[in-house]
């Protein structure tokens, strides 16, 4: 009887997810996140057309009348431009460089810290002399030379591909590289991301797979002539699944920062096309002490620091509910 009542309190307890589903900051976020991604991805193409393209109607205040019909919800620029579809378009493009950039960096630090945790010894030490000799590098200055040393490259050679599509009548291709044209720096941007926010997240997939390697299923693949790459297949991959999740979400809002950061710089997108960042600099331009255009600094600044705190949000759910050493 005594065994019986303790598996049906096994069985009772509840797994990450549910939690997950217990966390109402970790829900409220993940429902936020969800509606500023439907609005991103569906919202622009929904909008009317007047309002997508520059008008007459300059630092219109929220709530203003345009002039083809329907509203300003969050008024306009200074070409005129609707600040909400702006908003949503530059969603897309932060969203998608943060989802991107923590991808790269997640297959990057997942596999380097598999591999040094579970060969240790010297390999170990060596992978991780790498991670120490590349946190000593400046992060910021490190993205600032690259996109500077690869901006151009990239721009001639999709350049190149739009005129070799253009002669040989490749109409698909020649669009394609002509829309990509302008996103060059973010695609560098992406890639020198990727290739500096892995650190952290190598470190801590190399401590949890020096905890797994002890287990008695580890030892007992070993012992069946189970090679490295099975183990890591098979064994430790789908025990870190979990971890791996919200690496990625705590990395999001790392990568979304840094992207923005770069963009107000002047580092990151080019005109006509937008990024949170790329608002917030055009709003602190018209910010001044005799009349603040205030709507174009205020707007970008909440919906990037709402989504980075929702980020967070999730993230923190996600460890507290996935943590061995924490309580139901």
């Amino acid at each position: 009887m005594p065994d019986a009542a303790a598996s049906r309190a096994v069985a009772r307890r509840p797994d990450g997810w549910s939690r997950v589903r217990r966390n109402r900051p970790a829900m409220v976020a993940l429902v936020f996140l969800a509606v500023v991604v439907a609005f991103a991805l569906v919202g622009p193409p929904l909008l009317p057309g007047h309002l997508k393209g520059t008008g007459e109607g300059l630092f219109l205040p929220p709530l203003s009348p345009a002039a083809g019909g329907g509203w300003h919800l969050c008024g306009t620029d200074n070409n005129g431009q609707d600040l909400f579809y702006r908003l949503l378009s530059g969603a897309r493009v932060s969203l998608g460089v943060g989802l991107v950039g923590a991808l790269l960096s997640l297959v990057i630090g997942s596999l380097w810290g598999m591999i040094s945790g579970l060969c240790g010894g010297r390999i170990d030490a060596l992978m991780m002399r790498v991670v120490d000799l590349l946190y000593a590098v400046p992060r910021i200055l490190f993205i600032m030379i690259f996109i500077a040393a690869f901006d151009t490259v990239l721009k001639d050679g999709l350049d190149g591909l739009r005129l070799r599509a253009q002669a040989t009548g490749w109409v698909s291709m020649e669009a394609g590289a002509r829309q990509l044209i302008p996103y060059s720096k973010i695609l560098v941007m992406i890639l020198a991301l990727g290739l500096v926010e892995w650190l952290t997240m190598a470190r801590i997939i190399r401590g949890q797979v020096l905890v797994l390697r002890e287990t008695t299923f580890v030892a007992a693949s070993r012992a069946l002539g189970q090679t490295r790459a099975g183990l890591l297949r098979r064994h430790l991959l789908p025990n870190l699944s979990t971890v791996l999740l919200t690496c990625l979400t705590l990395t999001l809002p790392a990568v979304i920062l840094d992207e923005s950061f770069l963009s107000f710089l002047g580092l990151g997108i080019e005109d006509p096309a937008a990024s949170w960042g790329s608002l917030l600099k055009d709003g602190a331009q018209v910010i001044n002490p005799f009349e603040s255009k205030w709507w174009l600094l205020a707007f970008p600044a909440a919906l990037m620091s709402l989504t980075l705190l929702a980020l967070n949000f999730l993230g923190d759910g996600l460890r507290d509910a996935f943590d061995p050493r924490s309580g139901d």
